[in-house]
């Protein structure tokens, strides 16, 4: 992907590194620990995000070579910048015992079937939904954010033995969902590399 980085960028780079020492993570692993941390500056996400290099690879290699990506609201989908992707949030209705996010899901497994890549960055109720599922997903994204559910269903994610990209605590949200999924994006293939 031929992307021109911003001189602003580049020097918001230079003062995280200045500021945390990443060299040592695995390419995909670095990249998108540098991106969450950049997308909100803070540095506490190098300790709390949680990455299989494995997994990343398995999921980069998908993403460039087509996989669809289904994210759980458009704010998410606002800050994938350079591939478009699903959300069927304004499709779904809530009922007793089923949120509109987990619907959302739904629909949206319906749609895509199997090998997404799924960036859940708000609902903790989205991600517990997909993982009721059979999404055999290329990667999922779960950093939800909140008090209530959030840190729970990503330690059910991790648990699940899916292959993901998590954090420990409460904290998350739309912006770092789609960051660590441009990471991924942005991240050069080995036909792009010299």
């Amino acid at each position: 992907m031929n992307r021109v980085v911003h001189p602003i960028e580049e020097e918001s780079y230079r003062r995280l590194r200045a500021r945390l020492d990443t060299s040592h993570l695995p390419p995909l692993t670095r990249a998108v620990v540098e991106r969450v941390i950049h997308s909100a500056a803070d540095l506490e996400y190098a300790d709390d995000l949680v990455a299989d290099e494995a997994d990343l690879a398995a999921a980069h290699a998908a993403l460039h070579a087509g996989a669809p990506v289904v994210v759980d609201v458009e704010m998410v989908a606002a800050g994938i910048t350079r591939r478009a992707t699903v959300c069927r949030l304004r499709d779904a209705e809530s009922r007793p015992g089923l949120t509109r996010s987990a619907h959302a899901i739904r629909l949206a497994h319906e749609q895509v079937g199997p090998g997404a890549l799924w960036v859940i960055g708000n609902a903790p109720t989205a991600l517990e939904e997909l993982l009721t599922l059979d999404a055999a997903p290329a990667l999922v994204i779960g950093l939800p954010v909140g008090f209530v559910g959030a840190a729970e269903s990503k330690a059910a994610l991790r648990a699940s033995g899916l292959p993901a990209v998590s954090n420990v605590s409460e904290k998350g949200g739309s912006a770092v969902a789609a960051a660590a999924l441009n990471a991924l994006l942005y991240h050069p293939t080995s036909e792009e590399t010299p």
